[in-house]
């Protein structure tokens, strides 16, 4: 379809067709709030083209930006002087590496003389500045046009491998000649110690200077980081959907775009995908570019004395050269992930670092929610967020996304096995080892050793025998939980940041996959001593070499040390007493029992984002309600009221495409009311089920019922059964149940669409089908139930989350004591518990329409929905229609006339 420019205003949008309204005021507000710098909180119902309208709209204003910054720079060029500031936009003519050349306050009661010279030099660095940054650019552009003709990559990826292949073929010749010459003899088995003496491989200066990634073009390296857009969501299927919308776009050929992802998704290593978790797949990839990089000081003096360790190659695939030139073929075309993975296969070069090479000179970056929002792999992977925009579609979830980044739970059985290993580590090497390493591993021992004592049980024994005297759960505040486990005279920091930098954590990984069994020494007699244990490990002469107990376990995903984990729970115990709690659960055994760190103010980990971005666009298709946004995630960050811009549209259906409907009361005037209390009597249970009934008889196609949990539905599901109202339901509509098993779930959806199809084609008495799901669950999110798949969607009771729950009671207090309560609202802690319902109720309701010509009614049961707060805390576009039915006759006679007209007209 052929590309149309709208104007809105005075600006031009790009769009590949022409937008609907509501799309051209989403561009257009989309463009003053990223043009004014403040904070953008959108909301566009699914099937408005969301995506589009971010794209179009966001890129529109990058290019003004741009266009703007470039006049700029040529007048200041041309003139040789002018203002350092831009008194509308400062950030116009500043970019990453000329911020530097900005003017600085003087003292007051300076010569005049000297004043002037200070300007005058100032102004020169920022002529010099933008020339070499012209420069970079004009380099950049020339580099990335010749990639246009996909000829220079392919030469040069080609004839790297064949370099690297001779370089192998002789390497494998001398080998080959060493171990089969004359005088030629198998190498004597080494006796313990002597490994020392064996010289280490030998690296040439080239090797060094490639591994450390020293390239001739220090430019590069060195690029400026160009004002871009970074927008992330939450899945790499939804980034790969995104990437595909701006291929479609106007923009899609000439905006220099990166999608990021995880070494899990990017690494073509397959000796280190193979690992199979994330952790250990993280960490070899470290430890292979260490031994890169690496360079110690006085090396040739130490080698005598160094340990040999186990050999550990270097990755192939991390060569700068090669990852330079999958950079530029990345930023000459979009490609998403799958793409830039088959580019690294070719290539012969790491997309993972590849990708992070294209950061500076891309405009837009697409990556997921923990690159972005987890500062430590924020700064690893080289994204700066000064003066940058940023987008986080898909963000109904964004605080409790945050919250289950840095909350951490440990487990008594990861203590003591961390324990366990590391005091044996310490009983192998400890005469090895320097006076600062043994204090902080016996520090480190000593907090393994508290924190099991605090749960009640004892390091020395083993954790799945042991049975805890006090069992439940409590709660405590850091500093509480620090004094109560008598911990508070260690300096965490000092710990955490020994942990990152000794890497404590892999060496010992790498000292339990040596010595395997040491995992699991607790649960069997102890030895006399660790060099009995040592001695068991080894093959006896007079036996063959023990082969691997399990094939299937050795090649299954080996799990990472427990002290990595710890190291999180160490970290997050260093959050400010009054933003997180930390939950003791003690169960049976102490294997089971838990320590988790809860994060009460997720604010803390946004706020950087907000004070360092120009501006932030949190965006989806269902927000609201919107006042857990505004309250607990960016005033709790600092950001000013007036900052925050909210925008709503509607949706791009007809208004009469929908019925949302709220009944009251149920056949026998039963009034609906599913609370936690009531839900669970039979006569609940029957009114829901004759509704049901009712319901299928008058709507055809599929139903949708959501439930709000898996134990209800359960229960709900024995009792029709048991009364006869599941046959009922079966008559008119088979029945299908959403699986509590996620790799299910494609099947019965499957299923259900089949059903669908055939009912509508045969029109015989089954007249589609009914799916039972759980809010929350598989079907809640994510899926689409257009047309026939979703014709009606019900929602049985409010899904309110466990109320009795100390996460969410603490939760609750927090808020009551650190916002203000509004006058004539609910107090903080309530209202959270409401909007927590109500986000969830939105998510399933939207799963039924889905683009222009859907149509389908919603209804939801349970008088509670009729109160005016509850009521406002549904999207504008369904509110906007609901209709409250005291009784359940008007109710069924309203679905009944609904659907029969849309069924003639469609």
């Amino acid at each position: 379809m052929a590309n149309e420019t709208q104007k809105v205003g005075t600006i031009h949008f790009p769009f590949p067709f022409t937008p609907y309204s509501i799309q051209e005021d989403f561009m257009a507000e989309l463009y003053r709030v990223l043009e004014a710098g403040k904070i953008g909180i959108f909301e566009s119902p699914t099937g408005t083209g969301k995506s589009l309208s971010l794209i179009c709209g966001a890129l529109s204003w990058l290019r003004d930006f741009e266009q703007k910054k470039r006049e700029e720079e040529a007048r200041l060029l041309e003139t040789g002087t002018g203002p350092l500031h831009d008194e509308k936009d400062e950030s116009l003519c500043l970019s990453s590496s000329c911020k530097g050349a900005a003017a600085t306050p003087r003292p007051a009661g300076e010569p005049a003389w000297v004043t002037q010279f200070v300007q005058k030099k100032e102004e020169r660095d920022l002529v010099d500045r933008l020339k070499a940054e012209q420069a970079r650019r004009k380099q950049r552009e020339e580099r990335l046009q010749q990639l246009q003709h996909r000829a220079q990559f392919k030469y040069a990826a080609k004839r790297l491998r064949q370099e690297e292949e001779e370089t192998e073929n002789l390497l494998r010749l001398s080998r080959e000649m060493l171990e089969t010459g004359p005088g030629a003899e198998r190498p004597e088995q080494l006796e313990s110690g002597e490994e020392e003496l064996v010289l280490a491989e030998y690296e040439s200066d080239e090797e060094k200077k490639a591994a450390s990634g020293v390239d001739e073009d220090e430019d590069d390296l060195e690029e400026e980081h160009v004002t871009k857009i970074y927008y992330c969501s939450r899945t790499h299927s939804q980034l790969a959907q995104f990437v595909h919308e701006v291929k479609k776009s106007p923009f899609g050929k000439d905006v220099r775009l990166v999608s990021l992802g995880s070494r899990q998704n990017l690494c073509v290593n397959e000796d280190v995908k193979s690992l199979g978790s994330v952790q250990l797949i993280n960490d070899r990839c470290v430890d292979m570019q260490r031994s890169r990089h690496e360079k110690k000081k006085g090396a040739e003096e130490e080698k005598p004395k160094r340990r040999r360790q186990e050999k550990q190659a270097a990755c192939p695939f991390y060569n700068h050269e090669q990852m330079g030139l999958l950079r530029d073929e990345a930023l000459a075309e979009v490609k998403d992930i799958e793409q830039l993975l088959a580019l690294g296969k070719e290539a012969r070069a790491c997309p993972y670092y590849g990708s992070r090479l294209a950061i500076p000179a891309a405009q837009l970056v697409v990556l997921p929610y923990q690159m972005l929002l987890h500062a430590a792999t924020r700064q690893a992977a080289g994204i700066r967020l000064q003066a940058q925009v940023v987008i986080i579609d898909e963000a109904h979830n964004l605080i409790d996304t945050i919250t289950g980044m840095h909350s951490v739970e440990v487990s008594g059985s990861q203590l003591c096995q961390a324990h366990s290993q590391l005091l044996q580590y310490m009983e192998r090497y400890g005469k090895r080892l320097k006076a600062k390493n043994l204090m902080y591993l016996k520090q480190i021992l000593y907090l393994l050793e508290k924190f099991v004592a605090v749960l009640g049980g004892n390091i020395k024994q083993n954790p799945n025998t042991q049975s805890l005297s006090q069992t439940g759960t409590e709660l405590k505040t850091i500093n509480d939980f620090l004094f109560q486990s008598q911990i508070d005279n260690i300096n965490l920091f000092k710990v955490q940041r020994y942990c990152e930098k000794s890497m404590i954590s892999r060496k010992l990984f790498g000292f339990t996959e040596r010595y395997g069994a040491v995992l699991s020494s607790r649960e069997q007699p102890r030895l006399a001593g660790f060099q009995q244990f040592l001695q068991s490990l080894q093959p006896r002469t007079t036996e063959a070499p023990a082969a691997p107990a399990d094939e299937s376990q050795a090649s299954a995903p080996r799990p990472a040390s427990p002290l990595m984990h710890i190291e999180g729970f160490l970290a997050a115990l260093t959050t400010a007493n009054q933003d997180g709690r930390v939950i003791l659960s003690r169960q049976g055994s102490l294997s089971q029992s838990t320590l988790k760190f809860l994060l009460l103010n997720p604010a803390v980990h946004f706020a950087q984002v907000v004070k360092e971005c120009r501006a932030v666009v949190i965006a989806g298709g269902t927000m609201q309600p919107v006042s857990d946004f505004r309250q607990q995630l960016l005033a709790c960050a600092g950001v000013e009221a007036e900052r925050v811009v909210e925008f709503s549209c509607g949706h791009v259906i007809p208004p009469d495409n929908i019925l949302p409907l709220v009944i009251c009361s149920g056949i026998s005037n039963q009034p609906l009311e599913f609370t936690f209390q009531k839900r669970e009597l039979p006569q609940m249970m029957d009114e829901a089920g004759r509704i049901l009934c009712n319901l299928c008889s008058v709507v055809p196609g599929g139903v949708v019922c959501f439930f709000p949990s898996y134990e209800y539905l359960r229960q709900v599901h024995a009792h029709w059964e048991k009364g006869g109202l599941l046959g009922r339901l079966a008559a008119r509509k088979k029945i299908f149940q959403e699986p509590k098993s996620a790799h299910q779930v494609e099947q019965v959806l499957l299923a259900y669409s089949r059903c669908i199809q055939a009912c509508g084609q045969e029109r015989g008495r089954v007249t589609g089908a009914l799916l039972l799901s759980v809010v929350g669950g598989k079907m809640s999110e994510g899926i689409n139930f257009s047309d026939n798949l979703g014709r009606c969607v019900v929602m049985v009771g409010m899904p309110f989350p466990n109320i009795r729950s100390p996460e969410l009671q603490e939760k609750m207090a927090y808020l009551d004591q650190t916002l203000p309560r509004a006058p004539g609202q609910a107090p903080p802690g309530k209202n959270l518990v409401e909007n927590l319902c109500m986000k969830a109720v939105n998510q399933s309701i939207g799963r039924a329409i889905r683009h222009q010509k859907d149509f389908a009614s919603i209804v939801l049961l349970d008088q509670r929905y009729a109160r005016p707060p509850v009521l406002a805390k549904l999207p504008a576009w369904i509110r906007a229609r609901v209709e409250v039915k005291a009784t359940f006759g008007p109710a069924i006679a309203a679905v009944q006339k609904f659907h029969r007209e849309k069924s003639a007209s469609s």
